[in-house]
């Protein structure tokens, strides 16, 4: 599945048959030796929402929430009759409401967005970076650019920042923002787990946007436009500088249905693949 660039193994692991769900995940991600992925999702069972969605990074990390990866969980959960069109989500980051809508659309309720720091800055060798950082289930660093962001080299300062000593112990996902107007803004994030640029992360829109709003650059709605192309929207009440009723509507594409051969996970090295200086025999 896709949601707004980013796209997803989804798997229904409700009879729990998968136990290593890291290292199936580390081998299903290897493009172009295995199906290829910014993550896997596994649909399971709880007695605290209509089921959990857990999602596992590329890398075969395990991340608290995603909110691009949660609308095609809740959209796979209506198609395959596990949920009606409303539902609930367990999520690392808590309980998530969902509705699908017609077309393939979803419209998520997210929890609140909080630790949000105004002024973060970020001394790197030879400058220092002035960003904000906000929790939106995962951490985020948000930096607004006054010129054109989409001919630029992201990945570079994404990498730089994604790992800094003052964002750890967990690191954050990197935002690059410009703001077109009150309603519209740009953004490309570098996301941690995939060590990449994507084509969209949804809680990095969501944190962008109110970032935006909360320094009155914006106002909601907001739309938000991805590298994938694709535009999302986030809406929001801000109670006093405190966001809630937080919502992000956006698409949840089924691109193809499948069943894996043993071959997506037997023949190759997935760490070697990824990094073979480090995993080299000595």
């Amino acid at each position: 599945m896709a949601g707004g660039g980013n796209d997803f193994v989804v798997i229904d692991n409700r009879s729990g048959r998968i136990d290593d769900a890291a290292a199936l995940t580390r081998r299903i991600c290897t493009p172009p030796l295995s199906v290829g992925a910014d993550g896997v999702i596994l649909i399971e069972n709880t007695g605290r929402a209509t089921f959990k969605m857990r999602y596992l990074n590329a890398d075969g990390s395990l991340a608290d929430f995603c909110a691009n990866g949660t609308r095609c969980a809740a959209r796979f959960a209506f198609v395959n009759v596990i949920a009606p069109k409303k539902m609930t989500i367990e999520t690392g980051a808590g309980v998530i409401g969902a509705e699908v809508s017609d077309g393939g659309h979803v419209t998520l309720s997210l929890q609140p967005p909080h630790s949000f720091v105004a002024d973060r800055p970020l001394p790197l060798a030879d400058s220092v970076i002035r960003g904000s950082s906000i929790m939106v289930g995962v951490p985020h660093y948000v930096i607004f650019l006054r010129d054109e962001l989409w001919s630029q080299d992201i990945v570079p300062l994404g990498r730089a920042l994604r790992s800094h000593p003052d964002l750890q112990p967990a690191g954050a996902n990197i935002n690059f923002v410009v703001v077109r107007d009150p309603h519209n803004i740009e953004v490309r994030t570098y996301e941690r787990g995939v060590e990449a640029e994507t084509l969209s992360c949804g809680s990095g829109v969501v944190a962008s946007s109110v970032t935006s709003a909360l320094f009155g650059k914006t106002k909601s709605p907001v739309k938000v436009l991805t590298r994938s192309g694709i535009t999302l929207e986030v809406s929001f009440l801000l109670d006093g500088g405190v966001p809630r009723d937080v919502q992000l509507r956006g698409d949840a594409r089924v691109v193809y249905r499948a069943s894996m051969t043993p071959e997506t996970i037997e023949g190759f090295d997935a760490d070697w693949v990824r990094n073979p200086a480090e995993n080299v025999m000595c």
